[in-house]
């Protein structure tokens, strides 16, 4: 599927330094800040405040997971690379995934700004899991549920606190 030639080696390397630690920010940033930015707009019905929620969030994730990355790990003995490249990597991939979906809440109108939002949230969570299908050569369809069923469970919790 989507052209990928399982019998190809893996690059270890590139795998451990770059795209495990950018997939990790990825997911964080995808996932942890949809309960705050739906649960800030079904609670205040406002896209202004939804926005300023879900960019301190984005900002707020970014900043804690480069420090996390980079102080896990020297990478001397496990081979990850440098902790600085590491935590650069996984604070701006968090930053990236976070804004994304927090960028539709500058529409004024609430409505559309949730409809652009949910499309967002769809297509990183596609995003994300391709990228584990093809670097991590998991099934597409597995990584799709596994994915989904996260993102979604965030979401709902989001939803319920917001709406209460």
């Amino acid at each position: 599927m989507f052209g990928m030639r399982r019998d190809e080696p893996l690059n270890i390397p590139f795998l451990l330094k770059v795209v495990q630690p950018a997939l990790i920010g990825l997911m964080d940033g995808s996932i942890s800040t949809l309960a705050p930015i739906f649960a800030a707009a079904f609670a205040t019905q406002n896209s202004r405040v939804a926005f300023l929620i879900g960019a301190s969030a984005a900002v707020g994730a970014g900043i804690s997971m480069a420090f996390s990355e980079a102080l896990s790990d020297t990478g001397e003995h496990t081979g990850r690379g440098h902790p600085v490249m590491r935590g650069a990597i996984v604070g701006v991939t968090t930053f990236i995934g976070g804004i994304l979906h927090t960028l539709p809440f500058l529409i004024t109108n609430l409505t559309l700004a949730l409809y652009v939002a949910y499309l967002v949230v769809g297509l990183e969570l596609i995003a994300i899991a391709y990228i584990r299908y093809h670097y991590f050569r998991m099934r597409f369809w597995t990584s799709i549920l596994q994915v989904v069923i996260g993102g979604a469970l965030v979401f709902v919790s989001g939803l319920l606190i917001g709406s209460a």
